[in-house]
């Protein structure tokens, strides 16, 4: 389960926090296709028969039947882990059509709505301090799946542009807490609008809200912690490296 926030700009606003489970990106990929649908077309592709499905998963094959069938829309959770493991597929994807897919999907309604993934960078943004990102598309970590459409059309982002990083620290909480991925707009360096950003501020790699301070010269921003216990301080632009904006955050709970 994870609460999701795609936009996590504003201070004022804490009604961006959605929980959403288990469909982190709105509708689902595979929105006309059922449970029984995903099951038997993973199934035909990997040459596995409904029978050979319940053996490897150690269920009985009337739980796979009635699935198949039509009869079981709602099976027990944790058999259906089960058979997803034989799968070779998350079992949300199995469910709602969302999660990771081992190779190559079985179907995919529109080629627009496929899932891209976004790399880790590393290392990951403290709230206290770190070092600087190191760009690198091949970091180590389980990379994120989002749609492409989402990205298109939403972020208006390059996928190329894009990172997964995850947080340490309480210095943005409530909006931001220990352990949180976040994702990274490397294109969107500029504090204008307002907003959230990972950065290295001279001591170390934060995430942390930026503000512009309008009439400064040189040009300076407000760095700025959303728990009240950490007081605000003033960089000039030259004096800090901002990595990009953060558009989205997802927190398992």
């Amino acid at each position: 389960m994870f609460i999701l926030c795609s936009n996590p700009l504003t201070q004022s606003d804490q009604s961006y926090f959605i929980l959403l489970y288990p469909q982190p990106l709105g509708e689902n990929m595979t929105a006309h296709h059922t449970l029984a649908d995903r099951l038997r077309a993973r199934a035909d592709q990997l040459g596995l028969s409904p029978a050979h499905v319940a053996e490897m998963a150690g269920v009985n094959r009337s739980f796979v039947y009635d699935i198949l069938r039509g009869r079981s829309t709602r099976p027990g959770i944790e058999k259906l882990r089960e058979v997803a493991a034989v799968l070779k597929v998350d079992r949300d994807w199995l469910i709602h059509g969302i999660g990771d897919v081992d190779g190559t999907p079985p179907f995919i309604d529109n080629p627009d709505e496929a899932f891209v993934a976004i790399a880790h960078a590393s290392p990951r943004p403290s709230m206290g301090g770190g070092a600087v990102v190191v760009e690198d598309r091949d970091t180590p970590g389980r990379a994120y799946h989002f749609r492409r459409s989402w990205i298109k059309h939403s972020l208006k982002a390059n996928p190329a542009q894009l990172r997964i990083m995850h947080v340490d620290g309480d210095s943005m909480a409530p909006t931001l807490l220990s352990g949180d991925a976040v994702l990274v707009d490397m294109t969107r360096k500029t504090p204008n609008p307002p907003g959230i950003f990972v950065l290295d501020d001279g001591m170390g790699l934060v995430a942390k809200r930026l503000e512009h301070l309008p009439g400064s010269e040189p040009p300076a921003v407000r760095v700025i912690s959303d728990n009240p216990l950490y007081s605000p301080y003033e960089r000039t632009v030259d004096e800090i490296n901002i990595v990009g904006r953060i558009r989205w955050f997802a927190r398992e709970i």
